[in-house]
């Protein structure tokens, strides 16, 4: 039986290269395009449960966090909380650094409450920062963390903890205001929508139901996902059901029938054509690509 909700990975699902020391480590930090060709499936949407900073040095995309995109190109600065979903799409010469780190690695060295303080991990504030590119104080910190991390060195938790906790410093003075009280409850709002969505797209498909579960009018939930993603509620309910479509269609060896029962359709032909509609290909020419 297929599972109902997007996988959590933990810390563990991220090994360390095999030329690396292979104890487990509370930290993980590599260059993003290492990163991306050893693990080619985190480019579909998934959620983690430690932290997460991306720093793009070289190349673009797009970085879809919480239903909404944002672009990527050189001086970008993300920033993931727990539970957030997000997926990419990387140009081929994408190029950078990505850190993730366990709360109680942090938290053994520094209060826990500065940690919730930071004002890019609270879903008000927007979870990216757009730096000058060439001139920044954060991009030659991550450098450092990462050569510290990296073979052939034995990583230093303390230094490597005080690296860390220097970039999250820095990176605040860079989220200086606080946003608009209505900006933060939609942008909330959109956040609570994405972790029902990815609970239970399969089975349901309506805006009405969403927005019962968030206690709100169907026309109010299209208008806050419009106004703050620039889609409404029905596309992004479609959208992602045809995410996991083609995820299921690149990675399982399963039927389009079967596929098409398993995403909550009864009939594989009209899956077959919402699919087409929306991706510009039939489900098998979509396979095949692969």
């Amino acid at each position: 039986m297929k599972p109902t909700t997007l996988p959590v990975l933990p810390l563990a699902a991220f090994p360390a290269p095999e030329t690396e020391p292979a104890a487990r480590r509370p930290y993980y930090v590599q260059r993003l395009e290492t990163h991306a060709a050893r693990f080619p499936g985190v480019s579909a949407p998934h959620t983690h449960d430690f932290y997460l900073l991306l720093y793009i040095t070289q190349g673009g995309g797009t970085h879809t966090i919480d239903l909404q995109a944002y672009e990527l190109r050189p001086g970008a600065l993300f920033f993931l909380a727990p539970g957030q979903v997000h997926g990419w799409e990387l140009s081929p010469d994408a190029a950078g650094y990505i850190v993730f780190f366990e709360a109680g690695f942090y938290q053994r060295r520094y209060p826990a409450s500065r940690l919730q303080s930071y004002p890019f991990f609270d879903p008000s504030h927007l979870p990216v920062c757009y730096l000058a590119p060439a001139d920044n104080a954060l991009a030659p910190l991550l450098g450092q963390l990462w050569a510290e991390t990296g073979p052939p060195a034995t990583p230093d938790d303390e230094v490597v903890a005080a690296y860390l906790f220097l970039l999250l410093e820095l990176a605040a003075r860079h989220y200086p205001e606080v946003p608009a009280p209505g900006a933060a409850l939609a942008r909330q709002q959109v956040r609570e929508f994405s972790s029902l969505l990815n609970q239970h797209f399969r089975e349901q498909k309506t805006v009405a139901f969403y927005a019962e579960q968030l206690n709100v009018t169907p026309n109010h939930l299209t208008a806050i996902c419009q106004r703050v993603v620039g889609h409404p509620a029905r596309d992004l309910i479609l959208a992602r059901v045809m995410a996991e479509a083609q995820r299921q269609l690149h990675h399982s060896a399963d039927s389009v029938a079967q596929l098409a029962q398993a995403l909550g359709y009864d009939d594989a032909s009209y899956f077959s054509r919402a699919f087409k509609k929306h991706v510009g290909l039939t489900p098998e020419a979509f396979r095949r690509q692969r």
